[in-house]
């Protein structure tokens, strides 16, 4: 039999990702600040609550995927929060949060939840609303990997490359490893088109090269396409993107480590924030590259003269 799954969070993924267990046939409870955002989820058999504690109380396991880490602070520790339900009145023996949040908090929730009897995992996700919408999510997962065994059939029905990293935090440090990368990849694809098409190629053409060879990447096939049509539309917040580069940093200085390159990425991200983009998909960087590749030939055209 299926355990009973409780889901907070239906943002830009968090719907689609319910959306599937809805499907795969587990019986779902739904909480979000905002009724109105789980309406497609209610209508497709899912069930409304009213708190964390109240999902708590009547599912198996309960997953989050939020926004920022005072949001999982608050939907874990809250007086309604998730672990305030009392023992003999609550049904929940696993949580998971998929939020993409800080290391620290991760190690605390776990120690918190074994106070409570309830095991946590932090499995933050990776693969934007694509993956979302098509099951295919990576996952990467921190936290007692008997746990972890336990709940691989859930994980399942949301993603396609789905790891255990180790021990409490580890899903959240591994998912600063991936925007860490992803923060450069954006940079050089970014500037890759603006040489595309400031030497006259067709840029859909020079996709269709670069993206089979070494340059290939996921922000090369997915999001490339949407800025040559003009499509910011969000697939990840920019302002979601920039909280995970600043935990990154920070987990940078707490390691007494210097990456320049997610240095720059978080600088440059700063000027789409500043031009009202925050709420843009990734892919809005261009416009800042862009803007700074021309500003610096003006700059040099006037030292010349």
């Amino acid at each position: 039999m299926k355990p009973a799954v409780g889901w907070i969070g239906t943002g830009v993924m968090g719907s689609s990702m319910a959306g599937h267990l809805v499907e795969a046939g587990f019986q779902v409870g739904v909480f979000t600040r905002s009724q109105g955002k789980a309406e497609a989820l209610l209508s497709a058999g899912a069930t409304w609550y009213d708190s964390p504690m109240s999902l708590a109380q009547h599912h198996d396991i309960v997953i989050s995927i939020v926004g920022y880490p005072t949001d999982v602070e608050e939907i874990y520790l809250g007086e309604l929060g998730l672990f305030s339900a009392v023992e003999d009145q609550r049904k929940c023996r696993i949580a998971i949060d998929m939020t993409t949040s800080q290391p620290a908090l991760a190690r605390a929730l776990y120690e918190k939840g074994k106070d409570s009897g309830i095991s946590f995992l932090d499995a933050p996700v990776s693969g934007g609303d694509v993956g979302a919408k098509n099951g295919t999510l990576s996952i990467m997962v921190g936290g007692d990997e008997d746990v972890f065994r336990e709940v691989a059939p859930v994980f399942e029905v949301l993603g396609s490359q789905i790891q255990f990293q180790g021990s409490a935090g580890s899903g959240q440090h591994t998912k600063m490893v991936n925007q860490t990368i992803i923060a450069s990849t954006m940079i050089g694809m970014c500037e890759g088109l603006v040489y595309a098409r400031k030497a006259g190629l067709d840029p859909l053409t020079v996709l269709q090269s670069v993206s089979g060879g070494a340059a290939g990447s996921w922000s090369l096939s997915n999001l490339a396409p949407r800025v040559l049509k003009g499509d910011f539309d969000p697939g990840f917040f920019v302002e979601h993107f920039v909280k995970d580069m600043d935990i990154a940093l920070d987990e940078c200085e707490q390691m007494g480590i210097d990456l320049p390159g997610l240095t720059l990425a978080r600088k440059l991200y700063e000027k789409v924030v500043s031009s009202g983009g925050e709420k843009l998909g990734t892919q809005a960087l261009y416009s800042a590259v862009d803007e700074l590749s021309h500003e610096s030939v003006k700059r040099d055209n006037g030292d010349r003269g």
